[in-house]
């Protein structure tokens, strides 16, 4: 499928598929989007020295970029499970500008590294952050109380419904740790039931820019 760079309205970049006329980020915004659904509406309610994410959609690597940052910020050690079943090429990593527009491009060599490293093997990208890469499917997932948040970043509920469905929200209920979280983007009627179903405590929240809610569920 057809893949093409784009700048959204902070400024960042993110990836467009015209043939879905879906992006990979928000329009609105790539790094405002992570950080309000990612980090301020979940990753900041995660306390403790250390931390387990699992990220369905590494995507471009803006949110395991913007969490790496957050670990050096706040000193706490992070074990991050990125899963994806199509990467991004090389030619398009390069052309993400999250370092540069976040002002950390003193980090610009974990962000390759993150790229560049093996996938299915866990490999330390800073002194504070540790990233597994899967490529996978994500109706392959079988963790079990592993993880104390998921950033839920797949491609929305209309082009592609079945990741939104009750099985896949059973996987990631089973994959957290009990009173762990997950954080999405999305919020619309069969989402919220489907995570209900699936266990869920749900709580709606105001949106990144351009969007009016979130979604945040509790086990």
């Amino acid at each position: 499928m057809k893949r093409e760079i784009i700048i959204t309205s902070d400024g960042s970049t993110s990836i467009h598929l015209p043939e879905w006329e879906e992006s990979y980020h928000s329009k609105h915004g790539a790094i405002q989007e992570a950080q309000h659904v990612f980090i301020k509406n979940g990753l900041s309610l995660c306390k403790g020295q250390s931390v387990s994410v699992l990220e369905i959609g590494f995507g471009t690597g803006l949110n395991a970029f913007i969490t790496l940052l957050e670990s050096h910020k706040n000193m706490v050690i992070i074990d991050y499970v990125g899963v994806e079943a199509y990467p991004i090429s090389s030619e398009e990593v390069i052309q993400m500008n999250y370092p540069n527009q976040l002002n950390a491009n003193e980090y610009y060599d974990f962000f390759s590294k993150m790229h560049q490293c093996s996938w299915e093997k866990c490999v330390t990208i800073s002194e504070h952050f540790r990233l597994i890469k899967r490529k996978q499917k994500f109706q392959e997932i079988k963790d079990v109380n592993q993880f104390d948040i998921i950033y839920f970043d797949a491609f929305g509920y209309r082009v592609q419904p079945e990741l939104w469905s009750v099985e896949i929200f059973t996987k990631m209920f089973q994959a957290l740790k009990e009173g762990g979280i997950l954080v999405t983007y999305a919020c619309r009627g069969p989402i919220k039931n489907a995570m209900k179903e699936a266990g869920f405590r749900i709580e709606k929240l105001a949106g990144p820019p351009g969007k009016r809610e979130m979604l945040r569920g509790w086990k």
